[in-house]
């Protein structure tokens, strides 16, 4: 379909100042009316189009498309080949990321039309999204809850968003949901029994850490743990060095010590349970910039927030079943507790995990928010 005179649709060179600068400044204007929406971390997303720097490029590559209507910028988006990913995966599999768009179909459809072309280019035969460079990065384009503010990394997306890309041939592949938690919430007694009972039996202990020098002791575990607790399932991708370090970077930085516990097999690592305060509302007030005063707003957020988000957790595949996942229960409502929370937001279960579902709800869990991965041959 031919486009509308006035709209064109360009491909960006990301090393250049300018076109950085309008692809990163859309959002801004699309949200400025939008008090759920929070920016990411303004050197997180600056390091997005960063082929030099950010690990991504290292194994990977990616095209970045803008939409002009009459002069003005109206969209935006990137579309990934993730050759990391499809090797591990035997797949051809490009994702899309960053879309953002005014409620205008046409750009919408100029813009995927352009980034499928880049996808075919490159031996691409299926576009899934949104997806993000990493597998920690938030994926899925918000379905509900678009009352209820973002957790920090997550992804933001008005209503209109779903109908754009169903409309242009998008479908739905997975949902992905995130609860929530109160600490007021009833807990059953019974659950850290259980925890206490099988780490007595199976000789496990969970280790906990005091300080952010406690924590560097454990970033060389971090990726046989993750890879052997959720990078092996089918469809997932491997932490390599460059994710890992990302990983490491985000807990010294935002990291409250009580809530980064890690389930022991004698000195061995077996499971994970990752939360971080929750620094949103200081991230909304300084636009996701650290600098010049940035980073005190954070300092600040991280002292007095009172929720946190839950977004890691994992036990090596020969604990499951055997009592392992009432642990991380278990230890998920006392990271609330006894940082004196208030509330925990977490984030992302995949649908397809119904057995976890149905026992997060038995716990009092709420899924309040819902993203949902769509999909089409480019």
């Amino acid at each position: 379909m031919p486009q509308p005179p006035d709209m064109d649709i360009l491909e960006i060179d990301p090393s250049r100042k300018q076109d950085r600068k309008e692809f990163l400044n859309l959002p801004f204007r699309i949200y400025k009316d939008t008090p759920q929406w929070v920016p990411l971390m303004e050197s997180d997303a600056r390091l997005m189009l960063d082929t030099k720097k950010h690990p991504y490029y290292q194994h990977s590559q990616a095209a970045f498309f803008l939409a002009h209507d009459d002069g003005s910028t109206i969209g935006r988006l990137a579309v990934l080949d993730n050759h990391w990913g499809n090797q591990h995966n035997h797949t051809s599999e490009g994702f899309f990321y960053l879309f953002e768009c005014e409620n205008n179909l046409e750009a919408a459809r100029g813009l995927f039309e352009a980034g499928c072309r880049w996808a075919r280019e490159q031996g691409l035969t299926v576009l899934t999204g949104p997806h993000g460079f990493t597998q920690l990065d938030g994926g899925g384009m918000l379905v509900k809850g678009f009352e209820h503010r973002a957790s920090f990394g997550m992804l933001y997306n008005l209503s209109y968003y779903p109908a754009l890309i169903e409309a242009i041939g998008f479908a739905g592949t997975e949902d992905i949901v995130s609860g929530y938690l109160a600490a007021s919430t009833a807990f059953p007694e019974r659950v850290h029994r259980l925890s206490a009972l099988v780490q007595q039996r199976r000789g496990l202990h969970i280790a906990r850490f005091r300080n952010r020098r406690d924590l560097r002791a454990i970033i060389p575990w971090l990726k046989e743990l993750y890879n052997g607790a959720l990078g092996t399932n089918s469809g997932g991708v491997p932490l390599n060095d460059g994710d890992v370090k990302g990983i490491a970077d985000q807990m010294l930085w935002f990291a409250d010590p009580r809530l980064i516990k890690i389930v022991m097999k004698d000195d061995l690592p077996v499971g994970f349970l990752f939360a971080y305060p929750d620094i949103s509302a200081a991230l909304q007030r300084t636009g996701g910039r650290l600098l010049p005063t940035g980073w005190f707003h954070l300092w600040r957020e991280l002292k007095r927030t009172r929720w946190i988000n839950i977004n890691g957790a994992g036990i090596v595949e020969q604990y499951r079943g055997l009592g392992g996942t009432a642990i991380l229960f278990s230890e998920m409502q006392k990271s609330v507790l006894e940082g004196g929370y208030l509330y925990a937001d977490l984030v992302q279960i995949g649908m397809e995990n119904d057995k976890m579902q149905r026992e997060l709800e038995e716990l009092g869990i709420d899924f309040y928010k819902m993203h949902r991965l769509y999909q089409r041959t480019p």
